[in-house]
């Protein structure tokens, strides 16, 4: 699969990924049955730089095209056949910057025509591009905002929110989470307050006309209500939890039913329950079932803990209690386990740097 902790898109019967290739940075297709190999196309010229080891990116598959963004600042178009339809450099288009020096992470947002990235330039902290040509649609600068945070990109990914009435695309930046207003890229609003000066990982949470952030390195966890405001949107924070109470590394978050779950602790995986609209605790953080920081993944009712270690644990998704339903050790582990579990036609995919492993749930 390449060296990497980019996670799986399982579309169509096939997977695809990125990882650090013999001659570069690329894409990876592989068939979901039996895992072999379909294709693979390099898109960077050599090894990454130092710092940027192994991939980051889960492919962004939207019919016969898919979109990634490489480690050390690519964003490129493939058919899923493999072929190389576009691709543009972040310091060369927009000055592209990251707050901190591990590369490039996103995985783009693909809304209808458009592709959403975050280059982290002074004059682009995120731009859209037509998602079949690459052409420039917009491109949005972010004044400063607060002191918690740093210029440039963070690590995680946008998601959208419709919030006051307004689209509006949400990024975890350097600075902090903000909101740009989909049709023009105008900058709406900031709020820095979740935020950290060494890695804004975890992608913001979007709950109906809510906001919820939370950042590891001594943060915290934040939930902000978006207003209009004139032509514009205002960001107004609703509760706030230091970070002895709540900070997630780089594990990610899920919004189930009002309910958010995840794990608590820099470089640690401790579950819990959150009542997101009040910022209560309905159980946990609890003591965790594997060593280091967790990936979290739901589906059916359940959710899945993929432990730094290794260790894959599964729990049932309920504000009732903490109910663990039983774990197991993978066959295969190297180096830090980052990569989300992937659910997909009864299977779970996990990918492990260079190996894939596939099991029947």
């Amino acid at each position: 699969m390449g060296a990497g902790y980019g996670g799986v898109a399982v579309v169509g019967g096939k997977i695809y990924t990125t990882g650090d290739l013999k001659d570069g940075q690329g894409v990876v297709a592989v068939d979901a049955k039996d895992g072999k190999v379909l294709w693979a196309t390099v898109l960077t010229e050599g090894a990454p730089k130092h710092g940027f080891e192994g991939s980051r990116c889960t492919p962004t598959v939207v019919g016969d095209q898919l979109w990634v963004t490489t480690s050390n600042g690519m964003i490129a178009c493939l058919s899923t056949a493999g072929k190389v339809v576009w691709k543009k450099h972040f310091d060369k288009e927009w000055a592209g910057k990251m707050m901190s020096g591990w590369g490039y992470s996103e995985s783009v947002l693909v809304d209808g025509k458009t592709v959403v990235c975050t280059p982290g330039g002074p004059t682009a902290m995120m731009v859209a591009l037509d998602k079949d040509t690459g052409k420039e649609l917009w491109k949005c600068p972010v004044p400063e905002f607060g002191k918690s945070g740093k210029a440039g990109a963070g690590y995680s990914s946008v998601v959208i929110s419709m919030a006051a009435g307004v689209k509006q695309y949400v990024q975890m930046t350097g600075l902090g989470v903000i909101g740009v207003r989909a049709s023009d890229g105008k900058f709406l609003w900031g709020y820095d307050r979740s935020a950290n000066k060494v890695a804004n990982i975890s992608s913001p949470v979007i709950a109906g006309e809510h906001v919820f952030s939370s950042t590891a390195y001594g943060a915290g966890a934040g939930m902000v209500k978006l207003e209009k405001d004139g032509d514009g949107v205002k960001a107004t924070e609703v509760y706030f939890l230091a970070a002895d109470v709540l900070q997630n590394h780089h594990g990610g978050m899920v919004l189930v039913d009002g309910y958010l779950y995840g794990a608590h602790k820099q470089n640690g995986g401790d579950p819990f329950c959150l009542d997101v609209m009040t910022g209560k605790f309905m159980w946990g953080p609890v003591k965790a079932l594997g060593g280091g920081s967790a990936a979290v993944t739901y589906a059916d009712g359940h959710l899945i803990f993929r432990y730094q270690d290794g260790l894959v644990a599964l729990m049932e998704a309920t504000p009732k209690e903490f109910k663990p339903k039983g774990s197991f050790k993978p066959v295969f582990q190297e180096k830090e386990s980052w990569a989300h579990p992937v659910v997909s036609d009864g299977r779970l995919y996990l990918r492990e740097q260079n190996k894939m492993m596939s099991y029947q749930l």
